[in-house]
């Protein structure tokens, strides 16, 4: 008989009970009681842990490769330029320092304290686009940099998507009946359109409309009324597409004569269709593996080779086999980052977790597309690569809130 002595009487005798009083089987779960046990709800627990330590490493190397990257496409023009072909890479490297710096502050920052400082952010944002329009400088038909004392220049631009990120998941969070009504919804729309809108004014065109995807894009996943939404935005990216063909069309402003070279670049070789002709060129003479670092033929012709073209240059001098790296890359940042959103403990770090994939994802998309003449030319850098103080800050600012949401995760007790 086998079981579990419970009890041992004295001098080794029974009393008067029998054995099995003594002893009791260990109770048997039936399969019917497992299923039962299976159906049920089970809790769920906040754990506290380490960062996502992949999400780490891919940005990590993806500044590394930046900063790599930024000195081969520029030393030779910053050398007849400036007479120093280090200017660039030593600007970068403190930029990538600082941003370090920020990242790993905000990964380990308060979490609790992340909440509030959302309105404090929107409404810094929008002075500091006001006051772009009154004291800004302009370059390449767009006034979007303020100057600063000792670094230079700051975009505010940048700064406004993350306010938008971080607005628009507070909001849902605190008053979740507003993405469920027209009215909410309107609301909602407000706090990107007037963001968007102060973009637009100075010319910030493609900022603007990546802000305006940025948001619809949160307010839609946080809706019931996905799928009509995303009908919405598609209507709207076709007005988008209807605006720039009837540009075109009638000769109208300058983004209509871009969006006709982009119909063949070939047509105004030497003129708007400069830029991406010479990235074409320097995609079709990279190869499988490329032409090896610094050795690059096309960053002597191309505009600011280490800005917005940067990719083109990546492929010329590592050929097919390094871009399928940096998408890779890329890739596993947006598939770590909505990993850490659907972990995250609350609705608020959930929907800024997306909102940060948005926002680096879909303009590594759209960098990548206008390299390759895939969508019209447009101004706009690759995350972590392109040369850029203000964009990498953010960008690796973001990274770090993203991190910290990563330590988080709700699991099943």
């Amino acid at each position: 008989m086998a079981g579990r002595v419970r009890s041992h009487p004295a001098d080794g005798e029974y009393p008067a009970q029998t054995l099995d009083d003594y002893i009791r089987p260990e109770p048997q779960r039936t399969r019917s009681a497992k299923r039962r046990r299976a159906r049920e709800p089970q809790a769920e627990v906040r754990v506290v842990g380490s960062v996502d330590y992949v999400l780490l490493f891919v940005v990590a190397i993806l500044v590394l490769l930046g900063v790599i990257m930024v000195f081969s496409a520029s030393y030779m023009m910053a050398g007849r330029r400036f007479d120093d072909p280090f200017r660039f890479l030593r600007n970068n490297i403190i930029f990538a320092a600082v941003g370090f710096l920020v990242m790993l502050f905000l990964a380990n920052f308060n979490y609790e304290l992340i909440r509030p400082l959302s309105t404090l952010m929107y409404a810094i944002s929008i002075g500091l686009l006001i006051l772009v329009m009154i004291i800004g400088e302009a370059a390449g038909g767009a006034t979007r940099w303020l100057p600063v004392p000792i670094i230079g220049q700051f975009q505010p631009s940048e700064v406004a998507r993350a306010a938008v990120i971080f607005m628009l998941a507070y909001m849902i969070e605190r008053h979740p009946k507003l993405p469920r009504t027209l009215p909410g919804l309107a609301f909602l729309s407000g706090i990107v359109g007037i963001m968007v809108v102060l973009i637009l004014l100075p010319g910030g065109f493609t900022i603007g409309l990546i802000t305006a995807v940025i948001g619809l894009g949160i307010i839609a996943i946080a809706s019931p009324f996905f799928w009509r939404l995303a009908i919405a935005g598609g209507i709207g990216a076709a007005g988008v597409g209807g605006y720039l063909w009837w540009s075109a069309a009638t000769g109208q402003g300058f983004r209509g004569a871009r969006f006709l070279i982009w119909l063949d670049p070939f047509t105004d070789p030497l003129g708007l269709g400069y830029q991406t002709v010479q990235s074409l060129f320097a995609i079709a003479s990279g190869g499988w593996f490329g032409l090896g670092i610094g050795n690059s033929r096309q960053a002597s012709f191309v505009p600011e080779p280490h800005n917005d073209i940067i990719f083109a240059i990546i492929i010329e001098e590592f050929g097919f086999i390094g871009a399928a790296v940096i998408l890779i890359l890329f890739a596993i940042f947006i598939w770590r980052g909505i990993i850490t959103a659907m972990r995250a403990p609350d609705t608020f770090s959930a929907l800024v977790a997306l909102g940060i994939v948005f926002a680096i994802g879909f303009q590594a998309i759209i960098n990548i597309a206008v390299v390759t003449n895939t969508i019209p030319n447009t101004g706009v850098n690759l995350p972590f690569i392109s040369y850029g103080g203000t964009s990498l800050l953010v960008s690796m600012a973001m990274v770090g809130v993203l991190l910290n949401i990563s330590r988080y995760s709700v699991q099943k007790k």
